[in-house]
């Protein structure tokens, strides 16, 4: 069989694999991304079965996944609504680095990994998934909760810390020293600074250039613009990731909300790979020895990340049920995590256990996070027997009654 053949039928039973998973995810209620990482670590190096004739589309696929990933999530923004975010959540937001970053950079200098493998593991334990929160929050109805907004403020903080640490980030992988990190820094906040400019001001003209009535002339003019930015974003050592997400903050209106619909299937579909592919470049006999360090993170970061959760909604006013809801919905990890330690396994300046461990660590967080944000409510209920049903005046919701306190 010659090559070809033999790359389509690996793709296709790929793609195949991945939409059985992504059902069986949805019908237990999860996110795929677990499951699309085992997928990876069964077909990879060390795996059952080793896919080497994709390799080659599997790398670019997967960075276009990650491009398609930051675009969406900008895309979710305007750029008043990041300001507005940052202005009310910094304090929750400084406090949520601290918490998360810590327990991952204390690990990675216990097991000897040096302050860049340090960088790398403080970045995977900090970042909360936005994808899988956002989904879990729309399943059980919770959007128009009062503690929503708090959340959503808390994720805004994030994703502009990682505009900023990705390139710094980038820089030290490619070993350009402490100037080169100082002049990512640099670039970084210019890029970003100039970015929201552009966007509160002129945001208009940016959403007319990519416009287009034709459904298809669209798609083309936003992936070729996703992807120019993203190229030039990396030429000056920036993200690329970080370019797609600051172009997704400059379309506004109409024309992001067209994007998202757009966008989205090709989102899921090279997101997938990118989840597979790094699973694939992950020896599966390197998880055990981990896992453990995995197991203890996991524990360390859901009880930080609940208490920043309940420290920010507090100080917002919301009952302590809002409160238990914000911390519980914060806790997944998943996609930028991953994205964090494939820069730098990719680029083979840390040890490559970060990688084992940042799979296990995102395999329990993805799982964990759902389930904690399901279960909160009766746990709470069972934990702190004074709180009920009752309409609560202060936290007003979507036609529900909230838990509230007596």
């Amino acid at each position: 069989m010659d090559s070809t053949a033999l790359a389509l039928i690996e793709l296709g039973a790929v793609f195949f694999v991945l939409g059985v998973l992504g059902r069986l995810a949805g019908r237990v209620g999860m996110s795929p991304v677990p499951l699309y990482l085992i997928g990876g670590l069964c077909f990879g190096a060390g795996g059952f079965v080793s896919l080497g004739d994709i390799s080659g589309f599997g790398h670019v696929a997967s960075e276009i996944g990650v491009v398609l990933l930051l675009l969406l999530l900008g895309l979710e923004y305007s750029a008043s609504e990041l300001m507005t975010g940052l202005r009310k959540s910094w304090m929750a937001g400084v406090l949520d680095l601290v918490l998360n970053a810590a327990p991952g950079m204390a690990v990675a200098l216990l097991l000897g990994w040096g302050p860049v493998g340090a960088l790398v593991m403080a970045g995977v334990t900090y970042i909360s998934s936005s994808g899988i929160v956002a989904k879990v929050l729309g399943d059980l109805g919770r959007l128009g909760n009062r503690e929503t907004p708090v959340v959503l403020s808390i994720l805004v903080f994030e994703d502009l810390t990682m505009a900023v640490y990705l390139p710094i980030l980038t820089a030290i992988l490619a070993g350009v020293g402490l100037v080169g990190g100082v002049k990512a820094l640099v670039v970084a906040l210019v890029m970003l600074a100039l970015v929201l400019t552009v966007a509160l001001r002129y945001g208009h003209l940016v959403s007319a250039i990519v416009d287009a009535k034709d459904r298809e002339v669209f798609l083309l003019k936003l992936l070729g613009a996703a992807l120019l930015v993203a190229g030039f974003a990396s030429s000056l050592q920036v993200s690329a990731a970080v370019g797609a997400f600051l172009l997704g903050i400059a379309i506004s209106g109409a024309t992001a909300r067209n994007a998202a619909q757009v966008l989205e299937p090709l989102r899921d579909l090279f997101a997938a790979m990118f989840f597979v592919v790094f699973g694939l470049n992950t020896d599966p006999a390197t998880v055990p020895p981990v896992l453990g360090w995995a197991v203890a993170l996991a524990v360390v970061t859901t009880v930080t990340k609940v208490g920043t959760g309940v420290w920010a909604a507090r100080r917002q006013g919301v009952a302590r049920m809002g409160q238990a809801r914000a911390g519980a919905a914060l806790v997944a990890r998943g996609e930028f995590s991953i994205v964090i330690a494939g820069l730098a396994v990719s680029a083979g300046a840390v040890d490559g256990e970060i990688a084992a461990l940042a799979t296990a660590y995102v395999l329990l967080m993805a799982i964990l996070g759902p389930v904690a944000a399901r279960i909160v409510e009766p746990v709470a209920r069972f934990v702190v027997p004074q709180l009920r049903l009752r309409p609560s005046a202060q936290e007003p919701t979507a036609g529900r009654d909230e838990l509230g306190e007596i």
